[in-house]
């Protein structure tokens, strides 16, 4: 932490190996963090993606702090059961809060935490995918932390909304935690290509990825508003 830049805070690795006098908190982090995002305003900046890919590569290192698994396998699952809860506690919360907060949000001012404009895409999204939204939106940044708070304004009945809420986090977590770490294990094993030495790259391929279609959206409104 000594050396610590405010850039970090976008940087998965940064998460993964912080440390506490000596002792590794990589996954406490990481479990908070997909709690946020998924369940608290300010966590739409935080890495989620990149980190469940990243994730994937450190399995071993990351659930050694919790408990020694030798199986590699059992690691990986191990880690991707546990980040599947933390988003299923975090978009249960976003959807508690949305349907406490009724349209307060709508009327609530926009500050450097909180852009109202991010309210109504999400809304936007939700309205023309309806309970899929909850699906797709764990696979788009910004739109996953305001999906479970929309469902809940839009008073989304809660069987309908878990059902969609579990399948969603199971999938996200599984897909890209299982991903990093197999595509690892492939590359070294067979190119003797180590991913660890190219996390810049991948953090930059799946950013663009993940903010590509919402890009290609905004620009396609406006065109759409121009003519």
């Amino acid at each position: 932490m000594e050396n610590f830049n405010w850039a970090d805070l976008i940087n998965p690795e940064f998460y993964i190996n912080l440390e506490i006098a000596g002792h590794k908190i990589g996954i406490y982090v990481i479990l908070f963090i997909i709690f946020a995002e998924t369940g608290l305003l300010v966590g739409f900046f935080l890495p989620g993606d990149s980190l469940l890919f990243l994730s994937g590569i450190y399995s071993k290192a990351l659930m050694a702090e919790v408990v020694y698994i030798e199986n590699d396998f059992m690691n990986v699952w191990a880690l991707a059961s546990l980040v599947a809860l933390a988003g299923i506690i975090g978009n249960t919360f976003g959807y508690w809060f949305g349907a406490k907060s009724g349209n307060y949000l709508y009327q609530k001012e926009d500050s450097w935490i909180f852009k109202k404009k991010y309210l109504f895409e999400s809304k936007a999204f939700f309205e023309k995918h309806g309970g899929r939204a909850i699906i797709f939106a764990r696979f788009l940044p910004i739109i996953r932390t305001f999906a479970p708070i929309i469902a809940g304004i839009a008073n989304m009945e809660i069987k309908k909304f878990m059902l969609y809420n579990i399948l969603s986090s199971f999938i996200w977590a599984y897909s890209l935690i299982f991903a990093g770490h197999y595509l690892y294990r492939y590359l070294l094993d067979n190119h003797q290509v180590d991913l660890t030495h190219y996390i810049e790259y991948i953090i930059i391929i799946i950013v663009l990825i993940t903010t590509v279609p919402l890009v290609m959206k905004a620009i396609k409104s406006k065109g759409n508003k121009a003519e």
